[in-house]
């Protein structure tokens, strides 16, 4: 996943989350690493939404200062599909320590 030069320091320190995508096709997966800056992106959860699900809210919460705002950088191209990704930053170095990756080594002990 790309993000913003304008968003990165915030990804960085947890403030921001998540972000809305318009693709023509899912381009990432659950549990999916993707580098970013010097750590990595790990997707906790996609959720297919509409452009009428994107609220000023949401789009605050994805780092945006308003709905338009989000939709300039997020609808580029063909795509019609709306996702709502949620994610978290692992620092250089840092291990996953998502619920998910705690719930594979539970089973396994």
């Amino acid at each position: 996943m790309v993000f913003t030069k304008r968003l990165r320091a915030r990804i960085r320190s947890g403030r921001i989350r998540c972000s809305v995508r318009v693709w023509t096709r899912l381009h990432v997966k659950v549990g999916g690493r993707y580098p970013m800056d010097d750590g990595h992106i790990v997707v906790d959860s996609i959720t297919p939404i509409t452009i009428d699900d994107i609220t000023q809210d949401l789009a605050r919460e994805s780092g945006f200062d308003s709905v338009d705002d989000l939709l300039q950088i997020a609808k580029h191209g063909k795509g019609d599909n709306v996702y709502l990704i949620r994610f978290h930053y692992l620092p250089p170095g840092a291990w996953d320590s998502s619920p998910q990756t705690a719930r594979r080594k539970n089973r396994r002990s």
